[in-house]
């Protein structure tokens, strides 16, 4: 093999793994490590990348709308994207330890867990199918109430936000501490 061919299979790799992150003189995250990081998951993982999805970006803003309604001068953000990664980026600054980010990766599972079984019961309960043709929002339409409506809906924004905080966030937690994240390393 010669040494473009090297090159390229080298060049190959690394694209698909995520750019490390580096720390400023304080201990910080760079910045713009932990944005290459963010594109990075966004360009190569699907579960991470789903945030673009068409469907998912309506859920977003529903949820958004509705949320202003309780809290009208709450931040708007403008895509579904940008929603990620400000969290990652604010979790990442608010937990600057090991233990602080590990107990919040364990609350982000805790949510997820959370979020998935309230929406396999009501998936259940109404039958709901959605996918290409049917819109979540569309299909949530055959819950009778509102209340029930609207738990659905905020379960199925906060599946998709929690997994992508989670993937971003557990490579953070390997890079930044030297292991995997698991739930019981303290």
């Amino acid at each position: 093999m010669g040494s473009d061919a090297r090159a390229d299979d080298a060049g190959q790799r690394q694209q698909h793994r995520p750019p490390p992150l580096r720390r400023d003189a304080e201990g910080r995250v760079v910045p713009s490590t932990l944005a290459e990081l963010i594109q990075w998951f966004l360009d190569y993982d699907e579960r991470v990348a789903f945030v673009r999805f068409p469907a998912v970006e309506s859920l977003f803003q529903w949820k958004q709308r509705e949320a202003l309604k309780q809290q009208p001068d709450a931040f708007v953000f403008h895509t579904a994207e940008d929603r990620l990664a400000v969290g990652v980026m604010q979790a990442l600054h608010t937990y600057r330890t090991e233990r602080a980010l590990h107990d919040w990766l364990k609350e982000l599972l805790a949510a997820l867990d959370d979020a998935t079984k309230t929406n396999e019961a009501i998936l259940e309960a109404y039958d709901l199918h959605y996918g290409e043709e049917r819109s979540v929002i569309e299909e949530a339409e055959k819950i009778p109430t509102r209340r029930e409506r609207d738990v659905y809906l905020t379960c199925c924004w906060l599946e998709t936000l929690c997994t992508a905080e989670a993937r971003v966030l557990g490579w953070a937690y390997q890079e930044l501490y030297g292991r995997p994240f698991h739930p019981q390393n303290f």
